[in-house]
């Protein structure tokens, strides 16, 4: 299965809109899938027989930058009996002047492994998974302000009165 194959059986599945742009001037190449589609398009990926990707063996948040107000999420999707990788991703973008953090379908329901990727990407990037069965930290304690994997992030200079820096 190559990468143009790939691509029209998520057009002929989902039509044109489905995927917002592509890249393919790295190692691997990526589709960059509609936010609000990617829970569909895993799902169409790990059940369509010419496909099979039953794998999710990465997803991990970036952050773009203040001047983007943009946050990405990309997923690395393995087909174990077809020796075959894939990267999809997704970008959302923020209102800087809102609390609202930014927001990204979950794969969960697909890749039950997606339950500890999202939850780590929630923690470091502050980047939250509309149903996800546990939005919680996994690495932090719960009360840790703010995502220390962001570009804006200031580090505290104290934790619990334990010094940081």
């Amino acid at each position: 299965m190559i990468f143009e194959d790939i691509k029209n059986i998520l057009i002929t599945k989902f039509g044109s809109d489905i995927i917002v742009g592509e890249e393919t001037s790295g190692l691997q190449w990526a589709l960059l899938i509609a936010p609000q589609n990617i829970t569909a398009v895993c799902l169409e990926l790990r059940d369509n027989p010419a496909t099979y990707f039953d794998f999710l063996s990465n997803l991990s948040g970036v952050d773009y930058g203040t001047a983007e107000n943009r946050f990405g999420v990309v997923y690395h999707l393995a087909s174990i009996p077809y020796h075959t990788q894939l990267t999809l991703k997704v970008s959302c973008t923020i209102n800087p002047d809102a609390d609202a953090l930014p927001t990204c379908q979950s794969v969960s329901s697909v890749y039950k492994t997606a339950e500890w990727h999202e939850r780590e990407a929630y923690d470091m990037l502050g980047i939250f998974f509309k149903n996800h069965p546990d939005m919680r930290r996994i690495l932090l304690p719960d009360d840790w302000e703010g995502f220390p994997l962001r570009k804006d992030y200031v580090e505290a200079e104290e934790y619990k009165g334990i010094k940081i820096k």
